[in-house]
């Protein structure tokens, strides 16, 4: 990432975090620069049906659809000189775009951070050659299991094998190109149910060859409905029972949010989303191409977003079971 770095990219990134500061300190959104990081959508299908996903579970009010690579690299190309990373990812499975390496060339193109993530089951040879050969700085690909019965319980329709000769063939062809890119993260999701395979899991990324391993907790939309996801170690969750036995978010969500200044979501069809836990776009803040990305950033709408979250951020919905400030890596991230 540091080798993405321009001076104009630098004082963005010094004011967009100074106007974040002086907001929290004000209680009154100040907005100064242009975001740092940037996600966007390729498309919302998936070919998977996790029961914690609103992909998986085909429960999005909002329509399935693609991102129009014609438009997205023209919206792009007057931010993209303060913009630092772009993640081609928010819902769905992203290399399910027929698009999604020339996606990545854009971004490359453009001298940003380019980064992805995959269920992997899509890594042929000829997807994998592109990837590679498209400037895909980081991808990683979530393999929530060392076997078969464990990864199904929640990757319900995938198959591991599939997946691991997969990367398996990323890895030989990122080394047959002689390309240090993609950096692969293998990332598994820590359940109840495969909490015990942490260890086997460090061992079969080695095997592999991925370059880094992380454990995550699980995301669940109902913690109580969903409670036998939920391991009962607290090292491992980012939800915990309370004194009636429920789950509940550690998080205690103080009234201020890093993620409203530096890092936006643009779905598919170009609506412009508060952060990742818009998931089915009940926040718009304005629509690309309809308008031009600066005046939604600095506009109205998301003017009086930011200042409801810096009032009382348990009153916006989306809050209410975010990440922000809560533990969601496990272990410190590891180099395998």
């Amino acid at each position: 990432m540091i080798s993405k770095a321009t001076p104009r990219r630098l004082w963005n990134a010094f004011v967009v975090y100074a106007s974040y500061r002086i907001s929290r300190l004000l209680r009154r959104p100040i907005q100064w620069g242009l975001p740092i990081g940037l996600s966007v959508e390729p498309t919302t299908s998936c070919n998977l049906r996790c029961p914690q996903c609103p992909s998986g579970l085909r429960s999005f009010s909002r329509p399935t659809g693609m991102l129009d690579l014609p438009s997205f690299k023209r919206w792009l190309r007057p931010i993209s000189g303060r913009l630092w990373t772009l993640q081609l990812y928010f819902q769905g499975e992203p290399l399910l775009h027929p698009g999604f390496s020339e996606a990545v060339r854009i971004g490359h193109d453009a001298g940003l951070f380019t980064m992805s993530s995959t269920n992997g089951h899509f890594l042929t040879e000829a997807h994998c050659h592109k990837l590679v050969e498209s400037g895909l700085d980081l991808l990683v690909i979530s393999i929530d299991g060392v076997d078969q019965e464990r990864y199904q319980e929640y990757r319900v329709g995938g198959s591991l094998e599939k997946v691991l000769d997969g990367s398996r063939e990323l890895i030989r062809i990122r080394k047959q190109l002689k390309s240090k890119t993609p950096y692969l993260i293998f990332q598994m999701v820590v359940f109840r149910h495969n909490r015990h395979q942490i260890e086997a899991a460090k061992e079969l990324a080695r095997q592999i060859g991925f370059d880094e391993i992380r454990f995550k907790t699980a995301q669940v939309y109902d913690a109580d409905s969903a409670g036998e996801l939920i391991p009962e170690e607290a090292v491992y969750a980012r939800y915990a029972r309370d004194e009636s036995g429920r789950f509940g978010l550690k998080n205690s969500l103080p009234d201020h949010c890093w993620r409203l200044w530096h890092s936006p979501v643009v779905s598919w069809d170009g609506k412009v989303l508060p952060c990742c836990f818009d998931k089915d776009a009940q926040h718009i803040m304005g629509e690309l191409p309809l308008a031009d990305f600066s005046s939604i950033w600095r506009g109205e709408r998301y003017g009086n977003f930011r200042r409801a979250l810096l009032r009382d951020r348990r009153s916006t919905d989306i809050c209410r079971n975010c990440s922000e400030g809560n533990p969601v890596w496990i272990t410190p991230r590891t180099r395998v």
